[in-house]
């Protein structure tokens, strides 16, 4: 019995604003090896493209263990055939629970409605739990299928047809 669900939810809602600010916290914190500042996050967080993460160019999940908003995750098309997964994240207090690989499946059933048939991500060298993570769940290294100060490795999978 598992304690998790995992659901659409809008990127700008309460509970989604502060997974994604506690999101870039995390990451920016690490990249920076320091905490990040509010003023940091607020800048980060400008403009970052997560209004196209809602139907019909992407979707937002929020993962609730219990009746605690625990984790988030996004995916973005890109084109006809490939979605890319974005903002993963769980907060600290509810890893090892294994929501990760909950939010995951969801993410990936969440590309295929859009219409994907792959999902490709990009994350940094440091990120080293979720490119254990990735790895995991038959995402596999490709070619660089974008550019970013903040991209180190790109993964891809193919999305299986569910039925």
């Amino acid at each position: 019995m598992t304690n998790w669900a995992v659901t659409p939810e809008a990127f700008d809602s309460p509970d989604a604003s502060a997974l994604c600010r506690d999101y870039y916290y995390d990451v920016a914190s690490r990249y920076w090896q320091r905490p990040a500042t509010d003023e940091e996050m607020d800048e980060g967080l400008a403009g970052d493209g997560v209004e196209l993460l809602a139907p019909p160019t992407g979707q937002f999940l929020v993962g609730r263990y219990g009746d605690q908003a625990a984790a988030c995750g996004g995916v973005l098309l890109l084109d006809a055939d490939r979605a890319e997964l974005t903002r993963v994240f769980l907060r600290p207090a509810f890893r090892g629970k294994r929501g990760a690989g909950i939010l995951l499946a969801a993410l990936e059933d969440a590309a295929r409605e859009l219409g994907a048939r792959r999902m490709v991500l990009n994350t940094r060298l440091d990120l080293i739990e979720a490119r254990r993570l990735y790895a995991r769940h038959g995402y596999a290294e490709i070619p660089a299928y974008c550019t970013g100060p903040y991209m180190d490795i790109w993964y891809g999978k193919d999305l299986e047809p569910h039925g």
